[in-house]
């Protein structure tokens, strides 16, 4: 039951958007006895300036879940943003600090590395490819960055996407050896594919799995289905991987800690959580 001491959580997207985190963070919440809430909020992208002026005037606020289209606006909303956010180029969660000010960080990225970590693949010093530097892709690769990887490929459709996001990395980690235009997943410990292939039967395989070793690790955005054909023709192959719907649960944590109510492991979150496989 929400009472008038309640901390709320705006969770904001698009009006139609299908809001699912309030159905993992919520009964999470209710399950530990604290009084919060994350609430779904439908903004629409000419009007998010203003409303989230105004939503940070709210006395019991704790902070905001952003998801499209207002990651990229919510950089130039706040008063500090994080290096991981900045090499992303977009923010997802915004807390308002017991100072007034508001921090804004990125952890789309976090969800995945935490993930790699827990099934005891160490990224320090490692060679990672990701393709696909969009949304999903440019936090990946800065949390990827962040954890300590040596040398990372990078590769999109958009050239441009992979020199703006290899120029924010080389500009945050001079020491990172970073390369562009390749999807050549050959000789890499790491492979990530962070593009919507694998949503449709008939789509292609987002890099060529015959050049993959058995022992590289291999990663997956996609969340329409569990084991896309990419991630069966890697298991095929015998790498270890890592599922899509794994980096959603392994980044709810970090977002507990960012607004300042503990931790949870995923496997706590999935045993409460009302949204289904």
């Amino acid at each position: 039951m929400i009472s008038g001491k309640t901390t709320l959580i705006a969770h904001i997207g698009y009006p139609t958007f299908a809001f699912k985190s309030p159905m993992i963070y919520n009964p999470w919440f209710e399950k530990n006895d604290i009084d919060a809430v994350v609430v779904p909020m439908g903004v629409k992208a000419e009007d998010y300036p203003e409303f989230f002026r105004y939503l940070f005037k709210l006395t019991n606020i704790r902070g905001a879940l952003v998801t499209m289209p207002h990651k990229v606006t919510t950089m130039g909303l706040v008063d500090e943003v994080t290096p991981t956010a900045t090499v992303a180029g977009a923010a997802n969660a915004v807390l308002l600090r017991d100072d007034g000010t508001l921090l804004a960080d990125q952890f789309d990225g976090t969800g995945f590395v935490r993930g790699v970590l827990r099934k005891g693949f160490e990224l320090t010093g490692k060679r990672a490819l990701v393709v696909g530097n969009g949304g999903v892709g440019s936090p990946i690769a800065a949390s990827l960055a962040e954890a300590g990887v040596a040398a990372m490929g990078l590769f999109d459709p958009y050239a441009q996407a992979s020199e703006a996001l290899a120029g924010r990395l080389t500009e945050h980690y001079p020491q990172l050896e970073v390369t562009t235009g390749s999807k050549d997943p050959e000789g890499y410990d790491l492979v990530v594919n962070a593009t919507p292939l694998g949503m449709n039967d008939d789509d292609p395989l987002p890099m060529d799995v015959d050049r993959i070793a058995p022992t590289t690790f291999v990663g997956e955005v996609v969340m329409k289905r569990e084991v896309t054909p990419f991630l069966r023709a890697a298991l095929d192959k015998g790498c270890p991987v890592q599922v899509g719907k794994d980096m959603l649960f392994e980044q709810i944590p970090a977002y507990l800690e960012f607004f300042g109510y503990g931790s949870a492991t995923p496997e706590e979150l999935r045993a409460v959580s009302q949204v289904g496989d």
